[in-house]
């Protein structure tokens, strides 16, 4: 499963993509806002930290001015993806950019129903958000199956992002469920490294190592 950072904030990016964990990144107008930057410029200086696909969103909200906005973003670099609404307007849209070969992720699907819509416009992901699913009692994870399913039985091409992940358990869950990449946080990220029976052990092998007095060099 690929793992993209969640971000606008390009020294974290660097410094997690120093990793080689990193396989892409997604940003949205939000996460743009709170870096205080212009946003091309934001996007293209993640585009030259990481090879991998780099989500930047439209925000038109109808399909001739996403067309145009998302034509735009994809000139800023080559592994730019083109972020549009799963709405009526925004899957117009996605068919559009598809044709002319610009790469769709299709955001904020919360049903698979959606999904479907969004693979046959030709997206290239599409970004069930589990984490809000969640929050309002309903199965996140559970949707990832599903979209699965579906996109099995019919041969669809389009990548499951799994989005809005809160935890390292919506990271396993979205494997489990056989999601091509999940988009997480950078904090999130960091924790996916840690375990306590990780660190114990780790304490217990040097310790006895230091009673032996050896070096290694």
């Amino acid at each position: 499963m690929q793992l993209f950072l969640d971000s606008t904030d390009t020294a974290l990016i660097r410094d997690l993509a120093s990793t080689g964990l990193v396989d892409g990144v997604t940003t949205n107008p939000s996460l743009i806002a709170q870096s205080g930057r212009p946003m091309a410029q934001v996007i293209a200086e993640i585009c030259g930290i990481v090879e991998g696909p780099v989500s930047a969103e439209a925000v038109a909200l109808e399909a001739p001015a996403m067309l145009a906005e998302g034509r735009h973003l994809a000139e800023i670099a080559a592994n730019v993806v083109v972020k549009l609404p799963l709405t009526r307007e925004g899957l117009i849209a996605c068919a559009g950019l598809a044709a002319e070969g610009i790469r769709v992720n299709v955001t904020l699907c919360f049903s698979a129903v959606q999904a479907l819509l969004a693979a046959k416009a030709g997206a290239a992901f599409i970004s069930p958000f589990i984490g809000r699913l969640d929050d309002h009692g309903a199965d996140g994870p559970g949707l990832l199956s599903e979209i699965r399913a579906i996109y099995d039985t019919y041969g669809f091409e389009t990548e499951i992002l799994a989005a809005s992940i809160r935890s390292p358990e919506h990271v396993r869950a979205a494997a489990l469920a056989g999601a091509d990449c999940a988009t997480i946080p950078p904090k999130v990220f960091a924790d996916l490294f840690k375990h306590p029976l990780t660190d114990k052990g780790l304490e217990s092998f040097l310790s006895d190592w230091r009673a032996t007095g050896q070096s290694i060099l």
